[in-house]
C-alpha cells in the first residue's frame, strides 16, 4: 500500500525518446586521443570525443572509394552545449570539406568538442588524425622530381628535405667551392619517403588522393637503389633508380611522407625498347646530372653510370676546366669589390657549373616518346661538345636551353669574356631557343611552354638540372 504522497509520475513519450537516444549517442561515441591516427571500417560509429586542448588539428583522409564518387560529411563543433553536431547546424558546428579525399579544421578546443559522421556509403573507410601541432593528413603541394627514363629504368627524387645553409663568402677569406665540392654527411634523420610508380592506364589519379588508399596499390618495378643524394641547393633528396619498367609506357609516381601525408602526382614515360642510352648520377662535380647519356650499358653489375664507373677520360677534362674557371674567376676581387648587387662570384662559378654539366652530358632523347617540338638533334658521339664519350653511338640529342648559357653570361664578371649565341644568329644550331623565355618573332616554341619541363613529363630542352 502507497501513500498517498508517494505517487508515481510516468514521464512524456517524447522526453523518453530524447534520453533514451541521448544514451545511444554516449554508448556510440568514440574518443579520438591526441596526435594518433583513428582507422574506422564498418560499422562506423557516428559521433567521436575531441579532448580539451587550447588548439588541435583534426584531419580526415578517406581510404576507399574515388573522387568522384559518394563520399561522408564530417561535422565539428568546439561547443560544449552542441552534443550532437551535424547537418542542421548549432552552435559552432563547422563542416569538414573534403578534397580529394582529404578534409582538415584547427581551432580551439577548451571544452573539448564533437565529430559527427553522417551520410557514409557502404564499405567506406578512413582515417582520423589528432594533433596538438601540424596538420597530420595532408595532400601537399610538392611533388617528386623526374629525372629520365631507359627503355626499363627509371630515375626519381624525392621533394628536399634538410635544406643546407650555405652563406655566401666574405672579405678576406672568399673561398669557393672546389671542383669537386666535398659533400657533407647525409642527414642522421632523414624523412620516411615511399615511392609508388604505377602505369597511368591504373588510374590511381581517379581513387581517393590520400596515402591510405594510395598505400593499397602495389608499386610496379623494382627499386633497385635508394640512396640520398643533394641534388641541388634546396637540400638533400632520397633519390630512387627504378628497373623492371615496360618499354614506351606512360607511369604515374607518387612519393608519401610519413604514412599519411601525400605528394601531387608527376607523370614520365619509359623510351622504347631501341633506346641505346645510359643513365648516369651522383657526380659530385655536377651534381643535379641526373639522366640519360650516349654511354653503352655499365660494367655489371652497375645498373647506371655514377662516380665511381664513369670513364675517367670524360670526367677528367670536366674536372679540370671547372678547376681553371675557378681559378681566373678569382683572380677577380670578388671579396673587396661588390660587381652586382644581385649575384656574386660563388653564384657565378655554380651557374658556369650548371652550364659545362648540361653541355658536356649530351642529354639523349627518344624521337617515339619525345613531347612535340621538343628541342631534338640527331647526332654522332663522339659530338661537337665532348668529344671524350666513345664513337660509333648515334643519338638523338635534347639540346640545352638557351637559358642555361645566359644565366651564366648575366651571373659572371664581363672580364671572363663568356658570351651565348643569340636567337637571331643560329643560336637553334647547338641550343633549344624559344622553350623558356621568347625568342625572336618566328621562333619554334617562342617561349610558349614557359619551363623546360613538366609534371606531365614532358622535356623540351635539356636544363642541366
Amino acid at each position: 500500500m502507497f501513500l498517498p504522497d508517494h505517487r508515481i509520475s510516468i514521464l512524456p513519450s517524447a522526453l523518453l525518446l530524447l534520453l533514451n537516444a541521448a544514451l545511444t549517442a554516449a554508448q556510440t561515441r568514440k574518443t579520438l586521443p591526441v596526435n594518433f591516427v583513428v582507422s574506422e571500417t564498418p560499422p562506423i560509429a557516428p559521433f567521436y570525443t575531441l579532448p580539451t586542448a587550447d588548439q588541435l588539428a583534426v584531419s580526415i583522409a578517406l581510404c576507399t572509394g574515388s573522387v568522384d564518387g559518394p563520399i561522408p560529411r564530417f561535422f565539428l563543433t568546439n561547443s560544449s552545449t552542441t552534443a550532437s553536431p551535424g547537418p542542421d547546424g548549432g552552435d559552432d558546428v563547422f563542416e569538414i570539406t573534403l578534397d580529394r579525399g582529404h578534409g582538415s579544421y584547427t581551432g580551439p578546443f577548451q571544452s573539448g568538442g564533437v565529430l559527427a559522421v553522417t551520410d557514409v556509403p557502404p564499405q567506406m573507410t578512413f582515417e582520423i588524425g589528432v594533433s596538438d601541432g601540424s596538420t597530420i593528413h595532408e595532400s601537399t603541394s610538392s611533388s617528386a622530381i623526374f629525372g629520365d627514363t631507359t627503355a626499363s629504368q627509371a630515375l626519381l627524387f624525392s621533394p628536399a628535405f634538410s635544406r643546407l645553409d650555405n652563406p655566401q663568402p666574405q672579405y678576406p677569406n672568399y673561398t669557393l667551392p672546389r671542383a669537386i665540392p666535398s659533400i657533407p654527411a647525409a642527414p642522421s634523420d632523414p624523412k620516411n619517403y615511399t615511392l609508388i610508380v604505377s602505369p597511368t592506364s591504373n588510374g590511381l589519379t581517379s581513387m581517393q588522393q590520400t596515402a591510405c588508399a594510395l598505400s593499397t596499390q602495389k608499386s610496379t618495378g623494382i627499386v633497385a637503389n635508394e640512396s640520398f643524394w643533394l641534388r641541388d641547393a634546396s637540400g638533400w633528396r632520397t633519390e630512387w633508380l627504378m628497373t623492371g619498367l615496360t618499354p614506351k609506357t606512360n607511369y604515374t609516381a607518387y612519393v608519401i611522407l610519413d604514412a599519411y601525408k601525400v605528394t601531387l602526382p608527376i607523370f614520365f614515360t619509359t623510351k622504347s625498347s631501341t633506346f641505346s642510352c645510359s643513365l648516369v648520377s651522383k657526380l659530385p662535380y655536377c651534381p643535379s646530372i641526373s639522366y640519360a647519356v650516349p654511354l653503352p650499358p655499365p660494367p655489371a653489375p652497375a645498373a647506371t653510370y655514377d662516380n665511381t664507373n664513369l670513364p675517367k677520360a670524360i670526367s677528367d677534362p670536366l674536372i679540370s676546366a671547372l678547376t681553371n674557371f675557378t681559378t681566373t674567376l678569382t683572380t677577380f676581387a670578388c671579396g673587396r669589390d661588390l660587381y652586382s648587387p644581385l649575384v656574386t662570384c660563388a653564384d657565378c662559378q655554380q651557374a658556369y657549373r650548371t652550364w659545362l654539366c648540361a653541355v658536356s652530358f649530351s642529354r639523349c632523347a627518344d624521337p617515339d616518346t619525345a613531347p612535340p617540338l621538343a628541342a631534338l638533334l640527331p647526332s654522332q658521339s663522339p659530338n661537337a661538345r665532348n668529344a671524350a664519350f666513345p664513337s660509333g653511338n648515334a643519338f638523338t640529342q635534347l639540346l640545352p636551353c638557351l637559358e642555361t648559357c645566359t644565366a651564366t653570361d648575366r651571373a659572371c664578371p664581363s672580364f671572363l669574356g663568356f658570351r651565348c649565341p643569340v636567337p637571331r644568329f643560329n643560336a637553334n644550331v647547338s641550343y633549344g631557343v624559344g622553350y623558356v623565355d621568347s625568342g625572336q618573332e618566328g621562333e619554334k616554341g617562342g617561349g610558349s611552354m614557359g619551363m623546360w619541363d613538366d609534371a606531365f613529363g614532358n622535356v623540351w630542352c635539356n636544363s642541366g638540372l
